[in-house]
């Protein structure tokens, strides 16, 4: 399957996909959940799959975060909205950096973990580079039982006379294996007013609750569950000391 391409060709138009600002409640969320399961004082975070670094534009202001992800694209969006701030180029369930954090964050970047296999690879990536006392937090969009089926609609006007609106449909077409469909219909508007439309599809990672917290644990966290207030179950792990 390609790569999507919201993450490569259409990464500068990501922001008008979806805002920074829009992150700030989640950053929130996350902060105060590693703060919650760490062992001493959280001072740094890893995040694997930063994306465009909206999330991380919230946390850096409390944190030192570094900030990687498979994209090269991507990290050059988050420069913009980032900048000094460590970006690097790797895959989640390989990287290997060589140095422990007090927190890693995967936001939903874990959904692109489409078998157990890879959410296993993932988990012991978050894990050899959390300190002893540490906490994880995993924030897949959905489970196997949070899932629904639906639309979505979006976008954003920017301030260079550039628009992006974009049509979401979720479905999974084939219950009994560990992935889902969410395709896109985007809309690009450029500054001359011409307008071009994409397609892009995106396999995303479904598993069970139960799932999660067996390879959790099998990966060497101690695994605990929220239900957050934006519908999704999130989980965290937290390194013993």
């Amino acid at each position: 399957m390609p790569s999507p391409i919201l993450y490569g060709e259409l990464a500068p138009w990501f922001h008008l996909f979806t805002p920074p600002e829009e992150y700030a409640d989640e950053a929130a969320e996350v902060l105060d959940l590693v703060r919650r399961h760490a062992t001493g004082s959280v001072e740094t975070l890893l995040e694997l799959g930063a994306g465009g670094g909206n999330t991380a534009s919230h946390l850096r202001r409390e944190l030192t975060v570094t900030l990687s992800d498979l994209s090269p694209e991507m990290l050059e969006l988050s420069r913009s909205i980032n900048p000094g701030v460590e970006h690097v180029v790797g895959d989640m369930r390989t990287l290997r950096l060589g140095r422990t954090f007090d927190a890693v964050l995967i936001h939903d970047a874990i959904c692109y973990m489409t078998t157990e296999e890879d959410l296993t690879a993932a988990f012991e990536t978050a894990f050899v580079h959390l300190r002893p006392g540490g906490a994880a937090v995993f924030a897949p969009d959905a489970t196997r039982e949070t899932f629904k089926p639906g639309v979505d609609d979006g976008g954003e006007d920017g301030d260079d006379g550039r628009a992006l609106r974009y049509l979401e449909w979720i479905a999974d077409h084939d219950p009994g294996d560990t992935t889902y469909e969410v395709d896109y219909a985007i809309l690009l508007r450029a500054p001359d007013g011409t307008v071009s439309v994409r397609h892009d599809r995106h396999i995303e990672g479904l598993f069970a609750t139960g799932t999660w917290l067996d390879l959790l644990a099998d990966a060497g966290f101690e695994a605990h569950t929220f239900d957050d207030e934006f519908d999704r179950r999130v989980f965290i792990g937290a390194r013993a000391v």
